[in-house]
């Protein structure tokens, strides 16, 4: 269920209802506090049991366990599987087993805990009891490993919309970042939200920086004593200061219900961490807005630091998910479909309340474009990652490509009139749309959805974004010819006549032998050889082999007709 959805619902009213003690595995001292203190509040006997209690309470909260006089125990995971504390609990009455934040157990979440995935071992201990894992933030990968490790084989799964439509999504280009960020806080004078921020210096910086425009701001990060880190967290719940910018160590648990936006000043390193915290905004069901602010260095220092990993399977997850953080940052579709699809959950409309809806961008008809590319996954028996599929698209002669022979392909080179660039963004549309999935546990290879099918015969139309590519100070090769150039349309009727003929005969869509873009450039620059035929976008050597005495024939049958 979503931040703010219900889940300690799920587990309190049973813990209430049921005879016995339930045991609340959580990963965050702070967030055990939280929860305690909310059902303390409202007279439930509840405690945790953490490094953060002296002796004596320690003694205390173990007395009432073994007393039978409490409803919840909150602890963390590496307490609770020791050998001394399961011993202790045999003499309990346990109502039932909660994992809470279960995503720690994969390592495909974001927040992935080795010690969580002891948790499996309480099948083992307690297998008659109950046991139930919750999490806001899981895709079908980690939601397989967390049935997989705790043993919940045949439990029923309940998913609830990922969807929080009171949420207002925002992206902006990185450029002065503080201006854009005093900017945008000018519409929330007096309210209170969080700032986002990666590192100590950086939340330092901007705290700062608020104050001197009369914010009332303040600090939160690791460094920070104990002590000062409770006192800010308090006197944001109490309204008491309107903002608190901090690293991803706050928030979690926190239940303000009023928070009306959060800022990420820096680009997060995953969906998942991203959604959590943009989550802890609206909690109210009011309007609210999450702003993420995305610069080219953010993602050149994110890759950085990940890449000094020297564990390469965790290196590789952690990649897949920084792309497909990018790629939320750089979509041109509607985000909030972007954030659905990530955790599996289709939109069939635009949402109408993210910044993609309110200033929509051009659209063209993609038909064309989303079969090549749809195709060539396929011919590729949907074994191979984006930039490749794009190579093979482009006519790449790269050795991966020749070795392989994948430049025998029919889909070879047939998408060469247009750039890595944009077909990076058709390929991202059409994920972020469910044509097409990037496969995780399998090196994030593309594989093709069950909507893919109607599309690649043709049965549906597609429009999508025009790709907002950036502008390039280079000469631009004679090859990337305007769409817009000047043709003979008599010859490219001819061209197209043909160009049917030879895809009926072979059984494959006509832009299998050439597309459109590449029989307009013919018709405009009229080869009359083999060697100018390789000067037509989207003649490579292999399509001129297979094709290009036909076309050639045809068209100097054109000229002397």
């Amino acid at each position: 269920m979503p931040t703010g959805g219900g889940k300690s619902l799920c587990y309190q009213i049973p813990a209430l209802l049921r005879p016995g003690v339930a045991i609340v595995v959580s990963p965050l001292i702070s967030l055990m506090k939280d929860q305690v203190d909310a059902l303390k509040a409202s007279g439930v006997a509840a405690e945790f049991y953490n490094s953060s209690l002296a002796s004596e309470q320690a003694r205390q909260v173990l007395a009432k366990l073994h007393a039978h006089e409490l409803d919840l125990l909150y602890i963390a995971p590496e307490r609770l599987m020791s050998e001394d504390f399961l011993n202790r609990l045999s003499d309990v009455d346990i109502a039932l087993f909660v994992i809470d934040e279960a995503h720690c157990v994969s390592q495909w979440g974001h927040d992935f805990r080795p010690e969580y995935q002891r948790l499996g071992g309480l099948r083992t201990h307690f297998p008659e009891l109950p046991l139930i894992a919750l999490t806001a933030t899981a895709d079908g990968q980690t939601r397989q490993d967390i049935v997989q490790v705790l043993g919940l084989a045949n439990a029923k799964h309940h998913i609830a919309s990922f969807d929080r439509p009171n949420i207002r999504y925002s992206v902006l280009e990185k450029h002065q970042p503080l201006k854009q960020l005093t900017a945008f806080m000018q519409k929330y004078k007096g309210e209170s939200g969080i700032v986002y921020a990666l590192s100590r210096k950086r939340v330092e910086q901007v705290t700062e920086k608020l104050m001197l425009h009369g914010v009332k701001a303040v600090a939160y990060h690791a460094g920070l004593a104990a002590a000062e880190r409770e006192r800010v967290q308090e006197a944001f719940l109490r309204d008491e200061v309107n903002v608190v910018v901090a690293t991803v160590a706050f928030g979690m648990g926190i239940d303000k219900p009023n928070v009306r936006f959060v800022v990420h000043y820096d680009l997060p390193r995953n969906i998942e961490g991203y959604y959590q915290e943009t989550g802890r905004a609206g909690r109210d069901g009011l309007a609210s807005e999450a702003l993420l602010l995305s610069g080219a260095q953010d993602m050149v220092t994110a890759r950085r630091l990940i890449e000094q990993s020297n564990n390469e399977n965790q290196k590789r997850i952690e990649l897949h998910k920084l792309n497909a953080m990018i790629s939320f940052s750089e979509a041109s579709t509607c985000r909030r479909r972007v954030l659905l699809n990530y955790f599996g959950e289709q939109m069939d409309e635009p949402c109408g309340n993210c910044d993609i809806c309110l200033d929509p961008p051009e659209t063209f008809d993609a038909r064309e474009d989303a079969q090549k590319a749809l195709s060539c996954v396929y011919r590729l028996n949907q074994g191979f990652g984006m930039k490749y599929v794009i190579d093979v698209l482009r006519g790449s002669a790269n050795e991966r490509i020749i070795s392989r022979r994948h430049d025998r392909l029919s889909t070879y080179g047939i998408g060469s009139d247009r750039s890595e660039e944009e077909w990076s963004a058709i390929m991202r549309q059409l994920i972020h749309q469910g044509f097409l999935i990037q496969d995780v546990a399998s090196y994030s290879v593309l594989k093709l959805t069950q909507a893919a099918r109607p599309l690649l015969r043709g049965e549906m139309e597609l429009q999508l974004a025009r790709p907002r590519v950036r502008e390039k100070k280079q000469a631009v090769r004679k090859s990337r010819h305007r769409m817009d150039t000047p043709h003979d349309e008599a010859l490219f009727d001819q061209l197209r006549e043909l160009r049917k003929q030879i895809a009926d005969e072979m059984n494959v869509p006509p832009y299998i032998v050439f597309g459109d873009a590449t029989l307009k450039h013919m018709a405009q620059l009229k080869p009359e050889n083999e060697v100018q035929m390789l000067e037509v976008s989207g003649v490579g050597q292999v399509k001129l082999e297979r094709f290009g005495k036909a076309f050639l024939r045809c068209m100097r049958e054109f000229q002397q007709a």
